[in-house]
């Protein structure tokens, strides 16, 4: 369900020109509800002039161990949006003491700390999600290894700067940190420019054993990411081992081709237990429909990122406009995005809650 709660702000950090942390705290009977894992994300959500606005930020601050004491605070980073309605506000008018309505946290960009040797490619503000991965699996793993790739404009614009060479110096043999800054020449590591396809097939085999990597976490922009994982594909990693989460896609890029929809059409969903049948109208996303009689049904992007409305699909067929946020196991054994879902069978039956 998409339960929110109001969090005070406890802290407000800027990271950036462009970016800062917000700290919430969490009250003592809420704070099972928030326990999350290495690497998820909060929604958080306001009203301005009677439209909701949501918006999904990944926590950033290590994850506290399944046995141990739940959270007390949760931190989250914000960029700075060209006329981003959300992150404007939290920019230039958050200060401590105000009140979010934060979203339970939600997301499968995860890892459970294990042995073994992990990778990461990132870009911008993807440094986020796995910033909480990698301290995590360090603080918890004694024979676990991370090399983190991590690409940004210039230095000023790097976010977590700080907080990563902290982590750097104290895990010095077993964090290994690549900076390649786009638009600003450094004077010592690699050259300057943009990590692409090509450029990560040459690189990453003279960083690390590519083949020994248990896991490969990439994060950011949508080229980005998708030139990372070509590169890997075509070095043979296993899809299985690459784990990816979105966090800017252009308006109009789709993934799937248009298919004719029926002329009438219902969407049967099951969520938190309860279930009901309603009518789709033309156009609409099956999870339009589904919020237009339960505002409970969990979503945040609404635009195929951040995979909170994932649903299995029960009976049925439907089309995907886009899909950024579900691994290709989850597709194959049945999951859709309900955001980015419109019926192709005149029934279509969903469970939000498998």
């Amino acid at each position: 369900m998409a339960r929110f709660h109001p969090l005070p702000v406890a802290a407000v950090d800027r990271l950036t020109d462009d970016s800062v942390a917000l700290t919430l705290a969490v009250p003592p009977e809420l704070r099972e509800d928030y326990r999350y894992a290495p690497g998820q994300h909060l929604a958080l959500r306001r009203i301005v002039d009677g439209t909701e606005i949501r918006r999904t930020y990944s926590i950033c601050s290590p994850a506290p161990a399944p046995d141990g004491e739940a959270p007390r605070t949760l931190r989250v980073a914000v960029r700075l949006v060209e006329d981003g309605a959300f992150s404007t506000y939290a920019l230039k008018e958050i200060n401590v003491g105000d009140e979010l309505e934060v979203m339970i946290p939600a997301g499968r960009f995860t890892l459970q700390p294990a042995p073994g040797l992990y990778a990461a490619v990132v870009g911008g503000s993807g440094i986020t999600p796995v910033l909480s991965i990698v301290s995590t699996l360090l603080a918890r793993e004694p024979e676990a290894r991370f090399c983190l790739i991590r690409s940004d404009r210039t230095t000023t614009s790097t976010m977590f700067l700080e907080e990563v060479a902290d982590l750097k110096d104290r895990y010095p043999e077993r964090l290994q940190l690549v900076t390649v800054l786009s638009r600003e020449e450094q004077q010592a590591g690699l050259p300057s420019g943009r990590l692409d396809q090509e450029r990560l097939t040459g690189l990453l085999p003279a960083l690390l054993p590519v083949e020994q990597v248990a896991g490969w976490f990439l994060c950011g922009p949508f080229g980005l990411v998708q030139g990372a994982e070509r590169a890997l594909r075509g070095l043979g990693v296993p899809r299985s081992r690459i784990h990816e989460e979105i966090f800017h896609v252009d308006e109009g890029t789709t993934t799937a081709p248009a298919r004719p929809a029926p002329a009438h059409s219902t969407v049967t969903a099951r969520l938190d237990g309860r279930g009901g049948t309603w009518p789709v109208q033309d156009g609409e996303s099956l999870l339009e429909t589904v919020l237009r009689n339960r505002p409970d049904a969990p979503y945040a992007c609404k635009g195929g990122v951040c995979g909170t409305c994932r649903a299995f699909l029960v009976t049925g067929e439907v089309r995907m406009d886009r899909n950024f946020a579900l691994e290709t196991e989850e597709t194959e054994a049945g999951y859709v995005l309900a955001c980015q879902s419109h019926p192709v069978t005149e029934k279509v039956e969903l469970d939000f809650d498998r």
